[in-house]
């Protein structure tokens, strides 16, 4: 199996430096000169605490602090600058303020050329941190070389998003076929990565380029009957304002709907290969039908709590939202007709769709790897054997 470790690694290294060469030599970002989200903030700690009282923030009583800080980098790295918290805005109550506390300020020059400091966040690099290395830690107790290979794959899902996806999306390129393309690489080099070179992930890779471009097309096709544009999250009008290159928003909105599907697609089209191969393995004597049917009943019960799964994390995300609106007593039938409802909504059921293709779909070609793997002969040195867990022939 060492060629086949060494093939993996190859196949890493050229598709990280088919993408990183030309981003670092030719792919210039639009938009510098101008300032947006945590560009003017810089971290500070907390020195003494000068003040600490009560304000009236209409009606609702609230303790505020007027504080030192050190600022601990930028331009003003070194000055002592004071700060108030919670006298201006509303806040929460559950923290205050210490001597010692990391917290993130923002600096402004007004153009009597005063300089104002205020508080924007706490710092939470550590704990945050902390609880990355937990998490790796545990994944590969657990997992071992497996669990290693699953973090490389994260690693570089993450590279492909930020190193490739967002800056050609900047430059103008088309959303949909920019997101499609770093999305079939995405998965294609994490699903090796993490499970090697086999016969059931290649059934699993197969599965989700076609589900990809399914998924894409079902995309296309509501949004533009829904009469759907994109605008309906208030990030993208603040985008739009900013960029000087224009940006299909509608593009934007179907890239979006096909990388949230990538994470549970990856989850969905592997099992359901391992369960065809599993069950191949255990009994050599299915047929076509019996094994079909076999692998069917475990991907039923499977995309319906996937399914029930996504809609839950998304109705989830938007639960203040929904608050918000049955406190006003609105009739959720014209809720529905808001666009940044109908995006959420597409965006739940599309990827569903998605889901639901994908069992019947890795299972037949699944199905046709497994019973072949037997009378691969001399293919088998490139193909690979059946899966991870050794049933190799």
């Amino acid at each position: 199996m060492k060629q086949f470790k060494w093939q993996i690694i190859l196949i890493v290294a050229a598709v990280v430096f088919f993408f990183a060469w030309p981003y670092f030599n030719a792919v210039e970002l639009p938009g510098d000169g101008f300032s947006t989200f945590g560009s003017d903030t810089v971290r500070a700690e907390v020195t003494q605490i000068i003040e600490e009282g009560e304000v009236d923030m209409g009606g609702r009583i609230q303790t505020y602090q007027i504080a030192r800080v050190n600022i601990l980098e930028g331009d003003y790295a070194g000055i002592i600058m004071e700060i108030d918290y919670g006298k201006r805005q509303v806040r929460s109550d559950d923290y205050l303020l210490a001597p010692g506390d990391r917290i993130v300020v923002s600096i402004s020059k007004t153009p009597e050329n005063v300089i104002n400091a205020y508080f924007v966040d706490y710092v939470r690099t550590t704990p945050i941190l902390w609880l990355t290395g937990i998490f790796a830690v545990s994944i590969i107790l657990i997992s071992r070389w497996k669990g290693v290979r699953a973090l490389l794959s994260t690693m570089f899902s993450l590279y492909i998003i930020i190193g490739y996806i967002i800056p050609h999306i900047l430059t103008g390129e088309d959303p949909l076929t920019v997101s499609i393309i770093g999305s079939i690489i995405l998965l294609g080099v994490t699903l090796y990565l993490t499970y090697g070179w086999t016969l059931k992930t290649h059934a699993a890779v197969i599965s989700m380029i076609l589900i990809l471009l399914l998924t894409g097309a079902l995309s296309a096709l509501f949004v533009t009957f829904a009469k759907l544009n994109g605008t309906g999250d208030e990030n993208v009008m603040f985008l739009m304002q900013m960029m000087q290159t224009p940006i299909n928003l509608r593009g934007l909105l179907l890239g979006g709907m096909i990388i949230g599907a990538l994470g549970v697609l990856d989850d969905l089209v592997t099992t359901q290969a391992s369960a065809v191969f599993e069950l191949h393995h255990a009994n050599a004597n299915f047929k076509f039908r019996d094994l079909y049917n076999s692998a069917m009943r475990i991907g039923q019960d499977h995309v319906a709590a996937t399914v029930n799964t996504l809609v839950l994390a998304y109705a989830g995300a938007s639960l203040p939202m929904l608050l918000m609106f049955s406190l006003a007593h609105g009739d959720y039938g014209y809720l529905v007709n808001f666009s940044f409802i109908a995006e959420e909504i597409v965006r739940t059921l599309v990827g569903s769709l998605g889901l639901i293709a994908a069992v019947p779909l890795t299972t037949t070609i699944a199905i046709f790897l497994a019973t072949r793997a037997e009378s691969l002969g001399k293919w088998e040195q490139f193909l690979g054997p059946e899966g991870s867990g050794g049933h190799s022939h």
